[in-house]
């Protein structure tokens, strides 16, 4: 085919998270209540920090309660809960306080480890606080003291889940409501490497020889906090392309690399594993428990490490233990597997953190 024949590519078209859905839903629930009016749309900001407008596709309003439904969109990069209907309950009760909970197809944590406690529905902490704070802003607007029972339900979460790893953590009977920004941003591996190259070279023309990269927003916003003396532009989000990253920060002249994350991506690299994607390579719990005897676990603590449900949990466990030292390795582990990666030549400190922000252990390498 001629050049002039081949069609342009289109920019991939960004998609929402099921936690952005669950909270427009609850908007259009609530807001039919307490007005009597049937919602047929629901704008709410986003952690992203743009608003965005969703067609409400399903609404009805009872006595003491309304229902209302929102169809996910996942953009051009579908998954496994592209097209589920995501349905918000809310139902005003005489106690005070908003209580929220999973219904129908929203999966439940029976195995510690996540980033919800065991018996809780899977509604992670964003997506929780998101669905919680637009209740209290509408409660406020319409001056209403009650209080407020929400249930996210999604028909047919069970059956999705089955092609998730949600059965293999423990998170039983449905999906996660799930997402950081509220946005899913489509993923094409070649996009996303080409993305990476050119936020190092925005960091190099900005005078930046250390950057911060990260897997994701969660481990950026803390990595922002560890490290207030560097420009915006330093902070650079990797994704699973730990490898990829590397060599190209060594290629593009910068000097120090702070690689900041968590148990889950880190443990791989601390065993050279180089490209971190769930799929591409699970979490190798012998690996991890050889690092608890190291770090002066008991035989009994190190078995319970390679019988944990997640890496986070056999942090949890070694954290509980007092085995400080196990992160310390681990850290120190990541920096002589990245030095190995890009052949020496630079500076890399590797921090590991909590789900929740609290810094588990750092090291440092020079080669």
């Amino acid at each position: 085919m001629k050049a002039k024949e081949k069609k342009e590519d289109k920019p991939l078209r960004k998609g929402y998270t099921t936690g952005a859905c669950a909270t427009a839903a609850v908007q259009a629930a609530l807001v039919s209540l307490l007005s009597g009016e049937k919602q047929e749309t629901a704008t709410i900001y986003l952690p992203a920090k743009v608003f965005a407008t969703f067609p409400v596709e399903h609404c009805e309003i009872r006595e003491d309660r309304a229902i209302a439904a929102i169809k996910k969109d996942a953009g051009d990069d579908p998954d496994v809960t592209h097209g589920a209907v995501i349905y918000a309950e809310v139902i005003l009760k005489e106690e005070r306080g908003i209580e929220l909970d999973g219904g129908e197809g929203v999966g439940r944590a029976t195995k510690p480890g996540l980033a919800v406690e065991v018996g809780q529905a899977a509604i992670n902490p964003v997506p929780r606080k998101m669905i919680l704070s637009e209740a209290e802003k509408i409660l406020e607007e319409f001056q209403r003291t009650d209080g407020l029972k929400i249930i996210i339900s999604v028909p047919g979460g069970e059956e999705m889940a089955k092609k998730t790893l949600n059965g293999r953590l423990g998170i039983i009977g449905g999906i996660s409501i799930l997402g950081t920004r509220g946005i899913v941003m489509p993923f094409s591996t070649a996009a996303y490497k080409a993305s990476i190259i050119q936020a190092i070279h925005v960091a190099r023309a900005g005078g930046c020889d250390h950057v911060a990269i990260t897997t994701g927003g969660r481990s950026e916003k803390y990595a922002i906090q560890q490290l207030p003396e560097l420009k915006e532009e330093a902070f650079i989000e990797m994704g699973d392309f730990v490898g990829f990253t590397l060599k190209h920060c060594k290629r593009l002249g910068i000097k120090r690399v702070s690689m900041v994350g968590m148990m889950g991506k880190f443990s791989k690299v601390a065993q050279g594993v180089m490209m971190v994607h769930s799929k591409s390579a699970p979490v190798d719990f012998n690996f991890l428990a050889d690092i608890a005897l190291e770090a002066g676990a008991s035989l009994g603590e190190a078995e319970e490490v390679r019988g944990a449900n997640t890496a986070s949990h056999a942090g949890e466990l070694m954290a509980a233990a007092g085995h400080d030292r196990f992160f310390t390795i681990l850290c120190a582990s990541c920096c002589e597997h990245a030095l190995k990666e890009v052949g020496g030549g630079m500076e890399i400190e590797t921090t590991l953190y909590t789900f929740k922000g609290e810094c588990l252990g750092k090291a440092e390498r020079h080669g």
